[in-house]
């Protein structure tokens, strides 16, 4: 009887930590929003590598600088429609926009790649820093950015073998 208990236990552990609910897994498959992400993510990914390579020349040759500050604004304006397109998807799949349990530390932490995205326009624009400085700042949310992506990673991983166990 005792160990009949522990697995009723693990079954319910791991229904609880599992990423999806077998009703969620349905909205997250028949919404249009996964494939609207399923789409940005990459392009945001290959924005950022051309927009990094594009701030690293100007901080390595001094050319280039509004190349750069281009692509950290086309960069800005990617990460905006994925965050947006994002919790429209959430929504839909969790029924609330942020912060949905499988979901928090991501959204968390993507609200700290925005911060620092913006802090980037707001110098920009404001003119209180050089472009170095700029740059910098550029550079911050790029790392930011590398985290969070990881993080989303991870998440479609354990998707995938979440999937691969749960018909």
């Amino acid at each position: 009887m005792k160990g009949r208990e522990m697995r009723l236990g693990t079954a319910r552990d791991s229904e609880r930590t599992a990423l999806y609910t077998a009703e969620q897994r349905a909205r997250r498959d028949a919404t249009r929003w996964t494939l609207v992400q399923g789409l940005l993510a990459p392009a945001q990914f290959l924005v950022f590598l051309i927009s990094l390579a594009l701030v690293i020349r100007f901080l390595l040759t001094g050319a280039g600088y509004e190349a750069a500050t281009l692509s950290i604004l086309i960069k800005t304006g990617v990460l905006c429609l994925i965050m947006i397109t994002g919790a429209i998807w959430e929504k839909i799949v969790f029924d609330q926009y942020l912060f949905a349990p499988a979901f928090f530390w991501e959204d968390v932490f993507s609200f700290a790649v925005i911060a620092l995205h913006t802090a980037y326009v707001w110098a920009l624009f404001s003119g209180s820093l050089g472009p170095a400085q700029e740059m910098g700042i550029a550079l911050a949310a790029y790392a930011a950015y590398v985290i969070n992506a990881g993080q989303f990673l991870l998440k479609l991983r354990a998707a995938r073998l979440q999937a691969e166990v749960t018909p």
